[in-house]
């Protein structure tokens, strides 16, 4: 995962064999907090590109890109977590996921891949935060720190994802 951080314009391929049910997750930044989502759910990782606004979708949509000849909405996790913008810039990646169907999710930066064990895996907190507690699966303890691990499947709500998804169709 450290080329991505060196040169997030290339193309970084994912692949499924590299996870063991669950386990691995790809963590990133967000406003300066880690997330990680499931290895398994992640197609690729790009660096940002052209993105084509749709109108009328939700702020967070921030429209669709051309990914070898077939578009996929794309969404800003930060506008989406309802944190401050920020301004794109070579450190800024596409995640692309499979949730059912394929999109991607930008983010701050990439980190790395973690193999974080089911008991070092904690229930979310009780205590209000910015991400609905509904999207997190737990929170990992990896060395020193803790990732905020996210069921990237419930990012968006049906309905947010039948908009994104007719934005790509548009």
């Amino acid at each position: 995962m450290q080329a991505v951080q060196d040169d997030v314009h290339a193309t970084v391929h994912i692949e499924a064999a590299e996870s063991d049910e669950g386990g691995k997750y790809l963590t990133f930044v967000l406003d300066g907090e880690e997330y990680g989502v499931p290895i398994l759910k992640i197609r690729e990782i790009i660096g940002i590109m052209d993105i084509t606004k749709v109108p009328q979708t939700a702020d967070f949509v921030r429209g669709v890109v051309n990914l070898r000849g077939r578009v996929i909405p794309v969404i800003d996790l930060r506008s989406k977590f309802n944190l401050p913008p920020a301004d794109y810039d070579d450190q800024t990646c596409i995640i692309v996921v499979d949730i059912g169907t394929t999109m991607g999710i930008i983010v701050d930066t990439v980190q790395e891949v973690h193999d974080i064990k089911p008991d070092r895996i904690e229930p979310p907190p009780q205590m209000g935060a910015v991400v609905d507690a509904d999207l997190i699966t737990g929170m990992g303890r990896v060395n020193d720190s803790v990732k905020i691990l996210l069921d990237v499947d419930k990012v968006l709500t049906r309905d947010e994802l039948v908009l994104a998804m007719e934005a790509a169709a548009a």
